[in-house]
């Protein structure tokens, strides 16, 4: 196919616009992305602006059932062999590490119906349970027995995907109130990265599937009947754009 110098996908959003807690469309746009996940068309989730908070920054919001998620994120559109370098980037916080999970990553699933424990990934005790046949990414979650660490998740490469916690955990646990820097970088042989504030906490070989299409998505969901809430500065993703289609 003929080439131009569009040839890098860049997707950027900086949190200064709203995505209403009010607003009932099953997903809708925000930016460059789209709010999705099970749950997210009710009237208590959302993603609103942060009042006051310098260079902007959003609050992804669940409603208070249990299992109920609401994410930012694309639709599947990601080919690691024909789009790598992938590059993942977020800025993030939690006001709480209680009762929720957090997933920062990619995976095979359609933004409209995306829940985490049901449909992608769950982490209890010492084990993830990895649901869906493709993701990768960042796991937190509040029923580990490592609870407020970070883990580097990953399924559908040709290397096997770990469900021991203790295996993949990143020995950098989120703080509540504090930001953090978590970066993915996916190779064309689907060789992954995982950074938090700049530092490689695992490089992985075969961690992504080189020919499974994937999406983007940065989410949280209610462990309980509360409302559970993701603090997020910037949303950041580069890929090459794919020119034998």
């Amino acid at each position: 196919m003929p080439q131009s110098e569009a040839g890098r996908i860049r997707l950027f959003y900086d949190f200064f616009g709203e995505d209403n807690i009010a607003n009932t469309a099953e997903t809708r746009l925000l930016g460059p992305f789209v709010v999705g996940g099970q749950g997210n068309a009710e009237t208590d989730a959302g993603v609103p602006t942060i009042a006051g908070v310098v260079s902007g920054a959003g609050r992804i919001t669940t409603t208070d059932e249990a299992d109920h998620c609401t994410m930012v994120g694309t639709n599947t559109g990601f080919s690691a062999s024909l789009m790598g370098p992938i590059v993942l980037e977020a800025r993030v916080q939690l006001d709480n590490l209680d009762t929720k999970e957090v997933f920062f990553g990619l995976s095979d699933l359609d933004p409209n119906t995306l829940n985490l424990q049901g449909a992608l990934i769950h982490g209890a005790s010492t084990t993830i349970t990895l649901t869906a046949s493709d993701l990768c990414g960042f796991l937190l979650s509040a029923e580990l027995t490592d609870d407020e660490d970070w883990h580097m998740v990953y399924n559908g490469g040709s290397t096997t995907g770990e469900t021991d916690s203790t295996a993949i955990d990143a020995d950098d646990d989120a703080v509540a109130g504090e930001w953090q820097v978590l970066r993915l970088e996916v190779d064309v042989d689907g060789t992954a990265r995982w950074y938090i504030d700049g530092v490689l906490k695992q490089t992985k070989a075969g961690a992504v599937s080189t020919t499974t299409v994937m999406g983007v998505c940065l989410g949280v969901e209610a462990k309980g009947n509360a409302i559970e809430n993701l603090d997020v500065d910037y949303l950041l993703v580069n890929a090459n754009r794919d020119w034998t289609v």
